[in-house]
């Protein structure tokens, strides 16, 4: 699962800043933003980044929903990568595309390529009672179904974010799937 530029980190992902003076941190991501593409589309490129492992979580599927939420789930573990040196701006996009069904939260993830443990923020299904939550969301399977869809809805959503009063991603999402309704939307 990881990219060619994937890297080993060691330490704490807040770092002084970067060139343009701008926070960083790293963002523990285990579904749709596993795919390069769709990280591209939102940020307007790659991070550098690195396969880790969160304990202490579930990844779910979702009725209705193409993407998948995770929440804290003992003895369970989520294989997933960090994406490294996020920026603030960078933060404040991702935060807009995870929507109000998220919660963004510290965790503490461990890197598959080392024993080095990295502290980063991951986004959390706010709902912990959701009855539409089932089974194990399945990358593979979703790359190969809905990701040109997926793709093709991010980068609406990222257009939408250039207007004036552009919709939040659950709207931009829904419109996207009901304009395309022709498509099985369903994990």
């Amino acid at each position: 699962m990881a990219s060619a530029n994937s890297v080993t980190v060691v330490g704490n992902s807040d770092h002084g800043g970067n060139a343009s003076g701008g926070f960083e941190r790293g963002v523990f991501v285990y579904g749709s933003l596993l795919a390069d593409d769709v990280v591209r589309a939102l940020l307007r490129r790659i991070p550098q980044n690195s396969p880790a492992i969160l304990h202490g979580y579930h990844r779910f599927s979702i009725k209705g929903r193409v993407y998948p939420a995770i929440l804290p789930v003992e003895n369970k573990k989520i294989i997933g990568r960090v994406l490294l040196g996020i920026t603030a701006a960078e933060l404040d996009i991702l935060d807009k595309f995870e929507d109000f069904e998220y919660e963004r939260r510290d965790v503490d993830v461990s890197l598959l390529n080392s024993s080095d443990m990295l502290q980063a923020y991951t986004y959390v299904w706010a709902n912990s009672e959701d009855p539409d939550l089932y089974g194990e969301w399945d990358f593979e399977a979703w790359k190969e179904s809905k990701m040109k869809d997926f793709l093709n809805m991010t980068r609406g959503f990222v257009e939408e974010q250039e207007l004036p009063q552009s919709k939040p991603r659950v709207a931009t999402y829904e419109s996207y799937y009901k304009q395309h309704d022709g498509h099985n939307i369903s994990s």
